[in-house]
This record gives C-alpha cells, sequence and structure tokens, in this order.
C-alpha cells in the first residue's frame, strides 16, 4: 500500500461533501484496490447524521462511501479511471448497498475512531463494486457491498450545464 497519509483538508479538496458531511479524519493507507480511513466526526455532537441524539450503525455506511469517493479520487488522479490528465474525475453516485452485517447499533457511543476500509472487487468505465467494513478496537461494526455508478448522468443520456 502506498503510505503518504492524506488529512482531512486534502479530503476536502477531492470529494463533493464540506463542511460537518466531510466525515473522514484522513487516509491511512490505499493502493489501486485498497483504501484504509480514520474517522472521529461520529462523537461530534454536531454531526449532521445524527437523529434523535444517537448516530445509528447504519449512518456508517456514509463513512464507506465517502472512503470509497476518496478512493475514486485517488484513482482518477493516477490515471486508472480518466483518460485524460485534464479531465475531471468522474462522478460516482451510490446505487445499492447489500449484504449488510450490522454488529452494533450505534456509532456514536464508540470511544475509538472508526476505521473504515473498502476493497474494490470490480471496476470498469462504468461502474465500481466495493466490499467495506467499519470497525474499532478491532471489532467489525459494519459490513457489507456497495456498487457505485460512474457519469451516471451520461449513461441515461443527460447533459450537465
Amino acid at each position: 500500500m502506498l503510505n503518504q497519509e492524506l488529512d482531512h483538508d486534502w479530503i476536502a479538496d477531492h470529494i463533493p461533501h464540506q463542511g460537518s458531511m466531510c466525515l473522514l479524519k484522513n487516509v491511512q493507507t490505499w493502493d489501486t484496490d485498497k483504501i484504509v480511513c480514520l474517522a472521529d466526526s461520529h462523537r461530534a455532537l454536531d454531526n449532521p447524521l445524527r437523529a434523535h441524539d444517537k448516530l445509528g450503525i447504519a449512518c456508517g455506511i456514509e463513512y464507506a462511501a465517502q472512503a470509497m469517493a476518496v478512493h475514486g479520487s485517488l484513482l482518477a488522479s493516477i490515471n486508472k479511471l480518466s483518460p485524460a490528465n485534464n479531465e475531471r474525475p468522474k462522478v460516482g453516485y451510490l446505487v445499492s448497498v447489500r449484504g449488510i452485517t450490522m454488529s452494533a447499533t450505534r456509532l456514536d457511543d464508540i470511544k475509538e475512531d472508526l476505521i473504515l476500509t473498502a476493497v474494490c472487487v470490480m471496476a470498469s468505465e462504468s461502474n465500481m463494486l466495493y466490499q467495506f467494513t467499519v470497525s474499532a478496537n478491532n471489532k467489525v461494526l459494519l459490513e457489507g457491498r456497495a456498487t457505485v455508478v460512474l457519469n451516471a448522468d451520461s449513461l441515461a443520456g443527460i447533459t450537465g450545464t
């Protein structure tokens, strides 16, 4: 894996999520197949995903999705998904999650940083399939698979302005 640690500011500059909605603290390691990120925002009282003073375990899917978005941005930067160096990275849309296993009910009561791991098991010009885990203190809290469609607007024949 590449040992370049990327911080919260770098992440916010490379994914669409901004302000408190940019949930990741940093990227620990990554390579063309896998990314490992850390997050501590699950403990924040102003976390935008909180409802009724709690952060449910299903919100971990958004944490994992942001790790996937960062991975996609990194892949684009090494020219794996973007055919021209001056072309903008493809926008990804999370379209499906499957095989979800939850081993906790909440994230906000986890004292340790969350470890988000996403492994790309399949990639093409138009979509990617990831296996992901959300863990803390050597315990898997949430795991599953997610499908991301790239440039969904162009697939539907819709052009943006």
